[in-house]
């Protein structure tokens, strides 16, 4: 072999692992979109199951929070306790700090005549950002969850 083949071997074998690097880069990106998928299932169930828990406040509104709140209410109430458990359960599962305020919200919204429920969860997904350049890449979105239950 002469150093030119081995050069040429040795140049589609870095493309090649370059290549590799920028698939498993993907996966990566994918599975923590799937990750925050579920956390927002869960986080939505957790919800719901105080929401039964307290029936009666549920449905005279208790656990409405109109638009979508980043922070809780406090412990004024049980309703109120539950919704601030709720809010900060999900902003950790996300694992967001104080300041990122514009991420990791819910709001739920209770219909007394129908017993019906929308619990609504929105995040950023800030994995997809390329952060040493400071913008985003495509397909970055702020993802919204929501799902109807009856109580």
């Amino acid at each position: 072999m002469s150093l030119i083949e081995v050069m040429v071997a040795v140049l589609v074998m870095a493309i090649g692992l370059l290549g590799i690097a920028a698939m498993q880069t993907v996966a990566l990106r994918n599975s923590q979109g799937s990750l925050e998928r579920s956390q927002a299932v869960i986080s939505a169930y957790a919800a719901l199951e105080a929401m039964r828990a307290n029936r009666d406040a549920a449905l005279a509104g208790g656990y409405n929070t109109g638009d979508f709140i980043c922070t809780g209410p406090g412990t004024g109430s049980l309703a109120a306790a539950d919704i601030t458990a709720w809010i900060n359960g999900w902003r950790t599962a996300l694992g967001l700090t104080a300041a990122d305020n514009a991420s990791g919200c819910g709001n739920i919204a209770c219909n007394a005549a129908t017993g019906i429920c929308e619990i609504g969860l929105r995040w950023d997904e800030s994995h997809a950002t390329d952060a040493a350049a400071g913008k985003k890449v495509a397909g970055s979105t702020t993802r919204t969850f929501r799902t109807k239950v009856q109580l």
